[in-house]
């Protein structure tokens, strides 16, 4: 890909979609209300994001890849992404995705919103189940933030010339990383840090905002 005018990153969970994915996978083993507790801690930063979504994987031991279907099923994609992401390409800006969230679900979900490039963690499985355990080093904070630097520097995009967009605590790094750190449907921790605060779920309040 070309360079680009400027990069748009996205966190996943909450802000590209309604949906938490994690919890839409617990569903899948009966555990939904133990790991929704614990997701909402952790964006609210009590609790060390990595440690977190370890204990909260644990959770999902068993549960079979087929699943993965139905979970991509129930996304909700976060009203007007359609048209930010259109409106993006349209003045020659990429758009991207760093998750604390899956490649297993992301993969499809991206693709489908004609996001640019995505970034996630994944989920070890064995004879088609989930063994419980995620995959290789984990997507935290310091992941998104590196992730959006990385890009901005292979499409040849200033730091000034980018937008990050979070609503959880592990997102702050990503926010602060960005020439424009956007707080939408967040935290008070975010909303508290970030450069601008978008209270309407719509995510075309941000296309005024684009270079």
């Amino acid at each position: 890909m070309p360079d680009a005018r400027f990069l748009v990153v996205f966190d996943a969970d909450s802000t590209l979609i309604r949906n938490e994915v994690i919890e839409l996978i617990a569903d899948e083993a009966g555990r939904r209300a133990e790991v929704a507790a614990a997701t909402e801690a952790a964006m609210r930063g009590e609790v060390d994001f990595a440690t977190s979504l370890r204990s909260r994987v644990a959770a999902l031991r068993g549960v079979p890849v087929s699943a993965f279907a139905r979970v991509v099923s129930r996304i909700e994609p976060t009203p007007g992404v359609r048209g930010l992401i259109a409106e993006i390409h349209d003045r020659g800006g990429i758009a991207g995705v760093a998750s604390g969230g899956f490649h297993e679900i992301l993969d499809t979900v991206a693709a489908d919103l004609g996001i640019d490039v995505w970034r996630a963690n994944r989920l070890l499985a064995a004879n088609s189940v989930l063994t419980g355990v995620v995959d290789g080093e984990i997507v935290d904070a310091a992941g998104k933030a590196a992730a959006l630097r990385e890009w901005a520097s292979t499409h040849g995009v200033p730091a000034g010339r980018t937008i990050a967009i979070g609503d959880g605590a592990n997102d702050l790094m990503m926010l602060d990383a960005a020439g424009l750190g956007l707080a939408f449907n967040a935290k008070p921790a975010v909303r508290a840090r970030a450069d601008l605060v978008i209270d309407a779920l719509d995510l075309r309040e941000v296309i005024p905002l684009l270079p």
